[in-house]
């Protein structure tokens, strides 16, 4: 069994130096240390993991009026600089947040061991037997913004699916990620857990040395703005898993009596969230009432309507106060109560504008109609397609993952909401006994490629 207490590299990292177990070192020699450890991180045993997950919750309800504390430090400071409402309703970390996180800490213990799944299992002869195995991808680096409750869910995902991480989340939120953290490492000290599996990061500075850190760091999932995301895409060699944009759409196929509810959950129930719908696309042969009811019903809920000129007559006096828009103006994400309308003529042109002007993240149709149901989802390049139901639920916890460490809308390897599954890949373990090439290159022996049963 690896011994947690061979080496301690602990706590918090500090300027352009971190101390790690009262050692002053670089996040590139800290990085350095960690890429060893990895492997045994990766060793370590279901029941250890869900063990310091265990310790993990404890000690956070143990500590939640420290948490909260130094989170009203970081919103009073918020205040004093002028953040907007959005933002601040992303850094609060008040009770609600923390049943939140504690809910997916039971959650993920109560979800399967992710490492060591056999995925293939083959004879290529006899007695030569090739096995694919899950395994954990290695040292992460993650960078959020404003969101102290992703520090929690970033932990306790890279531990249950045995990878490192290193956390460097927002100044926004700096003492509460501080006590978080601390939080977390005590806990895990208590555990069979490597004491180096995880470190923070906290100044700006320590961003750019991390995207350096090629030979060392396996992967990099930024969560923040378009900007900030867009920034670290352009600055590594480091793969990078994340999204830049969350411009999600809902194309109303026809109406219906829960159109409005979904419509107006979808933009306001965290307007702010990358999953808030920002264009709403309508059927141009929708009734004036059902525009009408849509307009005022967003506008009393305090959302802001930009619209296309000819969407603004038809939703007539309930429409006078959106702002004019064009076909120009539909590539902008808002985060705020703030949304664009437009008229489309059928699905297929709804599915054109989707795919010219979205982000790839979350879509959805509101219709009865089937065969319209499909050929959106089928065709709609987006990494959740929906029918009938908010954008909102585009989330790890809600997919029953545990949580999230983010969501990608790229194509290679994790697509969606990344949970365990998106934080693994896999390694080729060959089973010999004697073999070499030369006699199967010169015919003298044939793979067999017999593939094993699974309790063979």
């Amino acid at each position: 069994m690896y011994n947690s207490k061979e080496t301690d590299y602990a706590c918090i990292l500090k300027s352009q130096k971190s101390d790690i177990g009262g050692i002053n070192m670089t996040v590139e020699e800290m990085a350095r240390e960690m890429k060893l450890q990895a492997p045994h991180m990766g060793a370590t045993s279901a029941e250890a993991r869900n063990s310091a997950l265990e310790e993990i919750k404890n000690a956070l309800t143990a500590h939640k009026e420290d948490i909260f504390a130094e989170n009203h430090k970081d919103l009073d400071a918020a205040d004093e600089s002028g953040v907007a409402d959005a933002v601040k309703k992303r850094l609060k970390f008040d009770e609600g947040k923390m049943n939140s996180v504690i809910e997916g800490l039971d959650a993920l213990q109560k979800l399967e061991d992710p490492i060591g799944k056999v995925t293939l299992n083959r004879e290529l002869d006899e007695g030569l037997r090739l096995v694919r195995q899950s395994c954990p991808i290695g040292v992460i680096g993650v960078i959020f913004e404003a969101r102290p409750d992703a520090l929690v869910q970033i932990a306790s995902l890279c531990i249950k699916s045995g990878n490192c991480a290193i956390l460097k989340g927002g100044k926004e939120t700096i003492n509460t990620n501080r006590i978080l953290f601390k939080v977390i490492k005590e806990a895990i000290a208590k555990t069979e857990l490597p004491d180096g599996c995880l470190a923070q990061a906290e100044s700006h500075a320590e961003i750019d040395e991390l995207l350096k850190l090629d030979g060392y760091v396996d992967l990099l999932i930024p969560r923040g703005s378009n900007k900030f995301v867009r920034y670290i895409m352009d600055n590594t060699s480091i793969p990078v898993m994340g999204h830049s944009d969350g411009i999600c759409h809902i194309y109303v196929d026809e109406e219906t009596d829960e159109a409005i509810d979904i419509i107006t959950d979808a933009k306001i129930q965290y307007a702010a969230a990358c999953n808030a719908v920002e264009t709403i696309l309508i059927n141009k042969n929708v009734s004036d009432e059902f525009l009408k009811a849509l307009a005022k019903r967003l506008r009393s809920e305090g959302v802001n309507i930009n619209a296309t000129p000819d969407m603004k007559e038809r939703m007539g006096d309930e429409g006078a106060d959106a702002t004019s828009i064009t076909d120009e103006d539909f590539d902008r994400e808002y985060l705020s109560f703030a949304l664009g309308i437009k008229f489309v003529s059928d699905v297929d042109e709804a599915i054109e504008h989707i795919n010219r002007h979205g982000s790839h993240h979350t879509d959805a149709i509101l219709t009865h109609n089937e065969d319209h149901i499909e050929r959106f989802m089928q065709l709609v390049d987006s990494a959740g397609v929906y029918a009938n139901c908010s954008t909102r639920f585009s989330d790890g916890f809600r997919y029953g993952f545990g949580a999230e460490v983010g969501i990608s809308t790229g194509k290679i390897h994790a697509r969606g909401p990344v949970g365990l599954d998106g934080l693994m890949t896999y390694k080729y373990k060959l089973y010999g006994s004697g073999q070499t090439v030369e006699k199967y290159a010169t015919g003298e022996k044939a793979f067999t490629h017999r593939e094993i049963p699974s309790d063979g």
